[in-house]
């Protein structure tokens, strides 16, 4: 996730193309603190309030939410009994080098002009009910598969990843629309807004409300003898930072625990959560010039989609935002692992970063504070496409049963082939071309047109709907049996765990302890 220091510090891995990365996560409490700054700016100018409201929304850059192709897209949240929804917007901090002030900031002369990388991504959801809100970072070294996009201005199209790419190298494939379609095909999670802030807009919000506490275990001082480093110099303790120090902290790598992005990543969840306390600490100003240069500030940090484009959109949405406490905001880390075909590089770690997306998804709280509710029930959205009839269904059954432990069992694709016909699904044939190895029975479908016909498998056969997945890897309802199901014809779910994995690192937003520790090769 990073925020890269000036020219070559917490640069990326040499094979990175060589920019810095320096993005920033602080959009959510611009909108909680619109929502009273620009509600109290817009009416306290009277006769001038709508040309002023006018100008606001002159200010916000506006981009397509999502420029990937329907297919990778991923299904609108459902609604739960009352009828709310949840709300997932993305977080994105680009590090281009587009403007004066941006290249002075970002350094690496070199570099201007070039293709912007998405160097923070924080997938930000609301519970439907407004109770809490959980925060997911994704490292910005994550070799994922980059779906194919079309630039909305220039109609040009980039082309699918054949290799797992850097996840920050997707914003530069038309824009923060292309990061979206990353996020909903990696995870399957449907967003509905993104924000997107530049190295200038983490200065001026960091000025605008006067600084953001952080904390450092010991004297810092984020500098090599290389060049390497944000330059961040701190005292021990408790320092509030803005301005280009605020930048210098969110992007400083070398210095913080064990020098990766994934130590930065801690240090951005900190200052996020210190700056949503101070813009709520401060929601009360009443000066008109203050409250006119705050709004200034916020609707120039930031590019939006088209769907909250304006700031009577934004000010809905922050309202939305503001009903969440602050003892119950989660930030995590996506579980990862180091990838073994590219130094330096992380990879989603299997099991634990899908756990952390399906609780995303079927909007289970990850403080654990949730009333026990069961994962069939807020599981998945309903189709688009409603299911064709049991007989007109074509299913895919594959032998999954192989482990690292016991070996397949012979014939079961074929038994529970068998065992779907007998309950009419007349299209069902077992694939005995390969024997695989899944842990959990899974039924995969490739398109939204799919799913309805995977879930009525799914349902006839007792499989729960959190184990029917979108899946570009097939290209038609195909039900793997897994090493769970290796007898019998009645499919028993194993109880679902529905704890946040200890690997996602969860900080809590009302810790005002969280204090970064420093590697002492850089402490004075």
């Amino acid at each position: 996730m990073s925020l890269t220091p000036q020219g070559t510090d917490d640069e990326p891995p040499a094979d990175d193309g060589g920019q810095d990365g320096g993005r920033r996560p602080r959009r959510r409490r611009v909108l909680r603190w619109s929502a009273t700054v620009l509600a109290m700016v817009i009416l306290g100018t009277a006769g001038a309030g709508y040309l002023y409201y006018e100008h606001l929304n002159g200010n916000l850059r506006k981009d397509a939410l999502n420029i990937g192709d329907a297919k990778d897209r991923a299904a609108a949240s459902k609604a739960n009994a009352a009828g709310q929804t949840p709300l997932n917007i993305l977080l994105i901090g680009s590090d281009a080098r587009d403007s004066e002030e941006n290249q002075k900031l970002g350094g690496a002369k070199d570099t201007f002009g070039g293709t912007p990388r998405a160097d923070v991504q924080m997938l930000l959801h609301v519970s439907a009910d407004r109770s809490n809100m959980s925060v997911v970072s994704m490292p910005r070294d994550t070799l994922v598969q980059i779906p194919k996009c079309t630039d909305p201005a220039s109609g040009k199209v980039y082309a699918a990843s054949t290799v797992p790419t850097i996840t920050n190298d997707s914003l530069g494939r038309g824009g923060p629309g292309c990061t979206v379609a990353t996020w909903e095909k990696l995870t399957d999670i449907h967003i509905d807004h993104f924000m997107m802030v530049d190295f200038a807009g983490v200065v001026s919000m960091a000025d605008a409300i006067g600084g953001v506490p952080v904390c450092v275990d010991a004297n810092v001082y984020s500098h090599t003898s290389s060049g390497h480093g944000s330059g961040l110099k701190l005292e021990k303790g408790t320092t509030s930072v803005k301005g280009v120090q605020a930048l210098q902290w969110l992007r400083t790598r070398y210095g913080f625990e064990d020098d990766t992005d994934i130590a930065r990543t801690k240090a951005q969840h900190m200052y996020m959560n210190s700056m949503v306390r101070q813009l709520r600490a401060n929601a009360t100003l009443s000066n008109p010039g203050e409250l006119r240069s705050l709004a200034e500030t916020a609707t120039k940090a930031l590019t939006v989609d088209t769907g909250i484009g304006t700031v009577a959109k934004l000010y809905d949405l922050s309202n939305e935002l503001k009903k969440v406490p602050t003892g119950r905001i989660t930030m995590t880390t996506m579980p990862w692992e180091y990838s073994t075909a590219s130094s330096g590089r992380v990879v989603p770690k299997p099991g634990d970063a899908e756990q952390l997306f399906r609780l995303v998804r079927e909007d289970i709280a990850l403080d654990g504070k949730d009333k026990k509710k069961t994962s069939q029930a807020t599981a998945t959205a309903a189709p688009s496409d409603p299911a064709a009839a049991d007989d007109q269904i074509a299913v895919q059954v594959q032998n999954g049963t192989q482990s690292t432990s016991e070996a397949a069992v012979p014939g079961r694709a074929r038994t529970v082939a068998e065992l779907l016909g007998s309950q009419g699904f007349a299209k069902a044939v077992a694939d005995t071309s390969a024997l695989l190895s899944e842990e959990q029975t899974v039924v995969r479908y490739p398109s939204a047109d799919l799913q309805g016909d995977a879930q009525r498998v799914a349902k006839a056969l007792g499989i729960p709907t959190s184990q029917v997945k979108k899946s570009t890897d097939v290209s038609g309802v195909t039900l793997v049996i897994g090493a769970d199901w290796r007898s019998g014809t009645a499919y028993k779910a194993a109880a679902q765990d529905d704890t946040t994995p200890t690997s996602a690192d969860a900080l809590n937003g009302s810790d005002t302890k969280a204090c970064m520790h420093v590697d002492p090769n850089y402490t004075w």
